[in-house]
């Protein structure tokens, strides 16, 4: 086999090179540049004009000479060795071990941008996956196959709430048989022990697979982390037959990347300088959960994503919720109230819920009491702005009850230890107790045979 080298480089940008006269490659294609010290880094195709190529280097541009730089093409897109080793092991945002326990032997090699699922031979998601946190097992319940992203802001503690969702996370009826691919973009090295030590200490580790792309690492790796966890959930679920939840934070460090390596390429820039195909881009990447005929796993996504300024109408979080089904919102007031985790219920919602829980899921009562909870934890609200208007005093006692109903929800369900596994059975529990602290009257979401057997207020 004839082996074709391109010497020499028309231009280096930042994190880009491009060259000229060059014939027969594809986008996304991997190369290979060797320098004159023998030195060897990767790229990747990233934009093809006629016989011009631009290439993104994986490793950064320091140091490469426009003259003396030969570039091989090897014919395929970039590949993640895959195997069922890969359980419990750390990578780069590339895949490459950190872990020092030696390179993957792979059964096989698959393209990180995945193949599109023939939409006729998706299931539609069923059963839950439950995560021991009263706040979204027992309102907005994650369900297996669905993608629900969680907004957060700065400074909220999203990252130990990913954290314990890792660690809790179980699929009722298929313990034995689930595994969590965690994949962190952009984070700091402090963000980054923290998640391995936790996942080592606590043995959730075992069950993980962890792709790592720190601040510091090239804007490249950050794109290609996602995809390369999302390979290695493809394969654990469809291949391996595992129940597979992916965790990915922090989503708005991969779309600043995507712009910024958009604007490098001198492409015209959509919103806030996102480039117009960011919607197709995130698409990509979200629509890779789900189940299919025939295949015993499933793929999850729980994406993590920070809203600049806590604005939930930014590009990133306006998007996704356009792609996604739902989201879990993390409430600035809430965190500090001290109330973890900081769950905001009525910004938040799990589309698919109705689909996984109720009687054959979970519990008969589950989506009554839900549906319950909601309202009456609006009507909370409606009693505090009245409350900030003509005091406290001045409220009737209905409304008293209310504000007394929404402080003890707020510290006795949502809030939680970050340590504490909650149980369903314990979590809708917790939540008729709490509804009994209301008139019978007012519980008008729930059936009477319901209120029957749960309900313990004074008016029984």
């Amino acid at each position: 086999m004839i082996r074709i080298e391109y010497t020499g480089l028309s231009e280096i940008n930042g994190s880009l090179v491009a060259l000229e006269g060059v014939s027969g490659v594809g986008y996304d294609e991997l190369a290979e540049l060797s320098m004159p010290g023998g030195e060897k880094r990767l790229g990747r195709v990233v934009l093809i004009d006629g016989d011009r190529v631009v290439l993104q280097v994986f490793e950064g541009t320091d140091g490469i000479s426009m003259d003396s730089v030969s570039t091989y093409f090897t014919g395929s897109p970039i590949t993640l060795p895959l195997s069922g080793e890969l359980l419990g092991r750390i990578f780069t945002g590339a895949g490459v071990p950190m872990d020092g326990l030696g390179p993957v032997y792979p059964t096989l090699r698959r393209d990180i941008n995945g193949s599109a699922i023939n939409p006729v031979s998706r299931m539609y998601p069923r059963s839950c996956i439950m995560t021991g946190i009263s706040a979204i097992d027992g309102m907005m319940t994650l369900i297996r196959g669905q993608k629900l992203p969680i907004f957060s802001g700065d400074g909220l503690p999203h990252n130990e709430l990913a954290a314990q969702i890792v660690r809790q996370a179980k699929v009722a009826g298929a313990e034995g048989q689930f595994a969590i691919v965690f994949c962190a973009m952009g984070v700091k090295n402090d963000t980054a022990s923290f998640f391995m030590k936790d996942f080592r200490e606590t043995g959730a580790l075992g069950r993980c697979v962890m792709y790592i792309n720190m601040a510091s690492d090239p804007i490249i790796e950050r794109i290609l982390a996602p995809r390369c966890a999302l390979t290695a959930a493809e394969y654990l679920a469809f291949d391996l037959g595992y129940h597979v939840l992916v965790v990915m934070t922090d989503m708005t460090s991969y779309c600043e990347a995507t712009r910024e390596v958009s604007s490098s390429k001198g492409e015209i820039p959509s919103r806030k300088g996102f480039p117009s195909y960011m919607y197709s881009d995130l698409a990509s990447l979200y629509e890779r959960a789900g189940m299919i005929h025939g295949k015993t796993g499933s793929v999850t996504q729980v994406p993590i994503l920070t809203m600049p300024s806590d604005d939930i109408t930014h590009p990133i979080p306006d998007l996704t919720g356009y792609i996604t089904e739902g989201q879990i919102v993390l409430g600035r007031d809430l965190n500090q109230k001290g109330v973890y985790p900081p769950v905001s219920v009525l910004p938040s919602l799990s589309r698919l819920m109705k689909d996984g829980t109720g009687e054959g899921f979970t519990r008969a009562d589950h989506q009554d009491l839900s549906n319950q909870l909601f309202a009456s934890y609006s009507a909370v609200q409606d009693a505090r702005s009245l409350a900030s208007v003509i005091g406290e005093d001045e409220l009737s006692a209905t409304d008293k009850l209310y504000l007394a109903f929404g402080k003890a929800f707020e510290q006795e369900f949502l809030g939680q230890g970050q340590r504490e596994d909650r149980t369903l059975d314990e979590t809708l529990d917790r939540g008729w107790r709490l509804l009994s602290m209301l008139p019978r009257t007012e519980l008008s979401r729930v059936s009477d045979k319901l209120l029957d057997q749960h309900y313990t207020g004074k008016d029984k």
